[in-house]
């Protein structure tokens, strides 16, 4: 068992466990991916039968990453678990089971546009008011209610919901929520949420299937279960009941999700459901300085909701967490930038080893417009990921009308894309008659004819005809054959072929890559599938996480806090730590809720290996109007002593702001204290703190520092005035050591530096 060597006794005590309910509390950086594939490893090596495995995580890459893993250890045998994230595997038995609960085996998949798509022709159709019902706050209110297991028909006899929407003018978000569940059940199709809510009825109401997989699944291992909702939570616990052999993995100081529908309670009240339990904590941080997680224990300790761990870290002590402030948003991005080109050139880092995370996505802008304007690439974060391009969306719209034609989104996406004559006024047409008739939109387009008068009626009919001939080629050929078919035929290819604009081309190598992909699938060995319909399986269940992120790509990355979570870096800047912010406005009406805000902070702080920046503004722009900001209670929470601060605090706020205590400084006394203390001499050259920031001389501007010598005074804008006394390095790379009167010493790249030569 040589697995076992490299890990320390809480480690192996965890993965020696194999029988039973167990809970694993992992801190962050504490080795937990490598604690649950070996112990699924050992599960293999103990005789357990693979097949029996069922390991549930949340993203495919952590799957994907797990299971290469296990392979090292127990060869080609890993292939055989039922490895997966809770939507990719349930799937996969309700692709087995669905008929037993109405649907076809073969049933579409819709992702997040799919079904707001549909609900805003279901408001449309009902002539709602879209700003009263609009389609994504009814998307949100549907799958909330899905996560909880309440049904269409239970939501309308909810005397509390009922009451709920009436009271918001919303009266008919109950019907709505009916209409929806019988279009998506008539088209042969289930959303994202469906695939818990329906596994769940599955397992409800038909015994059978549940007492076969209650066997089938005899061990369960469930990663990120702090990320549980109540519907992942019912269907992990029935299928344990049987054997109780269950092992969760989490930390409940990254319970990030509420929003989404995680609850904290899961991991938190584990105990309750299985007296047996046997927990494990692993506690040493492998990722961090000391300092780092001495500053992420010093925040989480706040927390009265939480599984008690002692998280320490036996790596250097590392340097103390910079604390920067600046006096707008503008200028925040601005430090940020420079410091990222600064460290860059004398650490010998690259770009990749730097990130900046913040809470909202519109603070991307003034990190994005300060980095550009210093050349520094950048790659944000949970933008448009690559299969929510609009291409790729036709594309498979033509795919999944192929394998599904009652797929009433697909239908309505691409039967007139690229143009074939059939307009708005048809496809309402369509639409009318399948409402009047009770039948699909698919049974009326392959019977135009009744339905539609006769110019109609062919051009609808040669797109039935179509749509009949891809379904012969798919069922005969290949997934990437199928797929160059569908695509050269539907006259999609040719049309973007046609645009010779540099956004045609764009959409055009993108269908080449699509296309790149599904060639990369049928070559796979490690699959027994390779049909498209398999392929598209696999596409729709991709999460957020699992799209678009090239690790080896020299960028810095910009993501919000909730997209970094998973991830480390060397060097991460947390930015805009002001009140309202971060935490968020929306946090501050309950414990609950800033307990959630405070477990985000601490995610963004353990994110980071090496060095840790975080920074706040004065003042920031907020819907066009230049306002006042305080320093996050978070920042209060700190040690001072794991601190270095750019700037000192200021005192006490002009404004009154009843989250703090006015009558002290924003850092709090007892670092106000510590700050306040007089440093010796020797001291000054290595402290950051500032009296007070420096205010630039009338008509600043950077001289030509090509000439700059040991010896000469110059000003910095922010660091104030200062003597050089050393200069190293070759051009363009000129570093200079100055000694600021009000800093000590540093080290500056001069082609970034931006000095003033005095003298």
């Amino acid at each position: 068992m040589e697995y076992l060597q490299g890990l320390n006794s809480s480690q192996r005590a965890a993965v020696l466990q194999i029988n039973g309910p167990v809970m694993i509390v992992a801190g962050a950086g504490s080795g937990k991916t490598r604690v649950i594939t070996y112990r699924v490893a050992h599960l293999i090596k103990s005789d357990v039968d693979p097949f029996n495995i069922l390991v549930l995580t949340f993203t495919n890459k952590a799957a994907k990453e797990m299971r290469e893993r296990i392979t090292k250890v127990v060869g080609p045998e890993a292939k055989n678990i039922w490895m997966g994230t809770f939507h990719s595997v349930f799937a996969k038995i309700l692709r087995v089971e669905a008929e037993k609960i109405g649907y076809p085996n073969n049933f579409t998949i819709y992702d997040t546009d799919d079904s707001k798509s549909l609900l805003r022709a279901i408001l449309k159709e009902q002539q709602l008011d879209d700003k009263l019902y609009n389609a994504n706050f009814v998307y949100n209110r549907i799958s909330s209610a899905k996560n909880n297991l309440i049904s269409a028909a239970e939501y309308q006899k909810n005397e509390h919901i009922q009451a709920e929407d009436f009271s918001s003018g919303r009266g008919r978000l109950g019907e709505i929520y009916q209409l929806y569940t019988q279009r998506c059940f008539k088209a042969g199709a289930m959303d994202f949420d469906d695939l818990l809510f329906k596994t769940n009825v599955l397992l409800k109401e038909h015994p059978d299937v549940l007492y076969k997989y209650q066997n089938k699944f005899k061990y369960l291992m469930v990663d990120e279960y702090q990320d549980t909702n109540f519907s992942q939570y019912l269907i992990v616990k029935k299928l344990a009941a049987i054997n109780e052999n269950i092992c969760v993995v989490g930390d409940d100081a990254q319970s990030i999700y509420a929003f989404r529908g995680a609850n904290i309670q899961n991991i938190l009240n584990f105990e309750k459901d299985y007296p047996d339990l046997k927990v494990f904590k692993l506690e040493q941080n492998y990722r961090s300085t000391q300092n780092i997680v001495n500053v992420a224990n010093s925040i989480i300790a706040n927390n009265k909701n939480q599984l008690k761990k002692n998280v320490f870290s036996e790596n250097e002590t590392g340097d103390k967490i910079r604390v920067s402030r600046a006096f707008s948003d503008n200028e925040e991005g601005k430090m940020i930038a420079e410091s990222i080109a600064q460290e860059r050139a004398v650490g010998g880092l690259r770009y990749h080893d730097f990130a900046i995370l913040y809470r909202t996505n519109a603070q991307s802008r003034a990190m994005e417009e300060a980095l550009r304007k210093l050349n520094v690439p950048y790659k944000i974060y949970g933008g448009l990921s690559f299969y929510q391009r609009k291409e790729i969306k036709d594309l498979i719209a033509y795919f999944r009308l192929t394998f599904n034609p009652n797929d009433e989104e697909a239908l309505k996406r691409v039967i007139n894309y690229p143009r074939r004559g059939i307009g708005d006024t048809t496809v309402e047409r369509v639409i009318i008659a399948a409402d009047q008739n009770n039948i699909t939109l698919w049974e009326v387009v392959t019977d135009a004819g009744k339905y539609l008068d006769s110019r109609s009626a062919t051009a609808v009919s040669n797109f039935a005809t179509l749509i009949q001939s891809f379904q012969v080629i798919a069922k005969n050929q290949g997934a990437y054959d199928a797929a160059l078919h569908i695509s050269q035929h539907s006259g999609l290819l040719k049309d973007l072929y046609e645009d010779k604009s540099v956004e045609g081309l764009s959409r055009y190598e993108n269908i080449q890559e699509l296309l790149n992909g599904i060639k990369e699938f049928a070559e796979r060995e490690d699959i027994a599938e390779k049909g498209l319909d398999v392929f598209m399986q696999d596409v729709a269940l991709l999460t957020n996480d699992d799209n678009d992120k090239n690790p080896d790509a020299d960028t810095v990355s910009l993501m919000t806090i909730h997209s970094a979570k998973g991830l480390e870096f060397p060097n991460v800047y947390v930015v805009g730590l002001e009140e309202n912010l971060f935490p968020s406005q929306m946090s501050l009406n309950s414990r609950s809720d800033l307990e959630e805000e405070r477990r985000l902070f601490y995610v963004a702080i353990t994110r980071a290996e090496k060095k840790l920046t975080l920074s706040y503004a004065t003042s920031r722009y907020r819907w066009g109007t230049l306002t006042s900001c305080e320093p996050s209670r978070f920042l209060d929470e700190i040690d001072a002593k794991y601190l270095e601060l750019e700037f000192r605090p200021r005192q006490k706020s002009v404004d009154k702001n009843p989250f703090f205590d006015n009558e002290r400084s924003a850092w709090g006394q007892k670092q106000n204290d510590t700050f306040s203390k007089p440093k010796p001499p020797a001291a000054q050259k290595t402290t950051s703190i500032l009296p007070k920031a420096h205010v630039p001389s009338p008509g600043f501007a950077p001289s030509d520092t090509s000439g700059l010598q040991v010896g000469m005074e110059v000003e910095h804008e922010r660091f104030g005035f200062g003597k050089v006394i050393n200069i190293e390095g070759s051009k363009p790379d000129l570093k200079a050591t100055i000694f600021f009167k009000e800093l000590g010493q540093k080290q500056l790249l001069l082609k970034f530096a931006k000095l003033r030569i005095v003298t």
